[in-house]
């Protein structure tokens, strides 16, 4: 497996992967979020021409098999993971993680001193999964302007139905090769 950018040929297999991702949510009672669609092409097109946007790959076959995907913009200074999404079929073999790695490498090469989030508090697979990712969540005097945007948005979406946090890792440039 591999950690590279993203090509715009594999949009579509990218909302394909996050497709699958959301089906799980209606194991857990957000049916509204399962049902949820992607990002539009146009929308992950800018994330691939920013160079913010990464895919897990396994290399055999040879022409690989995308495993997951992670999208990033900057906020506050900060990469913000917009989506980490990896195909159910491939969970527990540490896509996530690598992916959220490749994001922290990225975040040292442009000087950003850490990286965010906003999830779910309460899933599995979301804030108790990137608190053993090395996120903590952030009180809410230290959420900066851009992020609180960010909050609010998805409040207006609805998202705060559930409950949701913003969560920060820290990064340093001696801790990656």
């Amino acid at each position: 497996m591999r950690i590279r950018e993203a090509r715009l040929g594999e949009l579509p297999a990218l909302q394909e992967i996050e497709r699958a991702a959301g089906v799980l949510f209606r194991e857990v009672g957000m049916p509204e979020i399962a049902d949820d669609e992607p990002f539009s092409i146009e929308v992950l097109s800018g994330y691939v021409t920013a160079g913010r946007a990464w895919v897990a790959e396994e290399r055999v076959p040879a022409d690989g098999v995308l495993l997951g995907y992670l999208i990033a913009d900057m906020v506050d200074g900060n990469v913000h993971i917009e989506q980490v999404s990896v195909d159910p079929q491939f969970s527990r073999r540490g896509i996530g993680r690598l992916l959220l790695d490749r994001a922290a490498n990225y975040a040292v090469e442009v000087g950003a001193p850490a990286l965010t989030l906003t999830t779910f508090a309460d899933v599995a697979w979301n804030a108790p999964y990137y608190g053993r990712c090395g996120f903590e969540v952030m009180d809410d005097a230290v959420i900066m302007p851009e992020l609180r945007a960010v909050r609010e948005h998805e409040g207006a979406l609805g998202l705060d139905r559930w409950p949701r946090v913003c969560m920060r890792r820290w990064v340093d440039a001696t801790s990656f090769g």
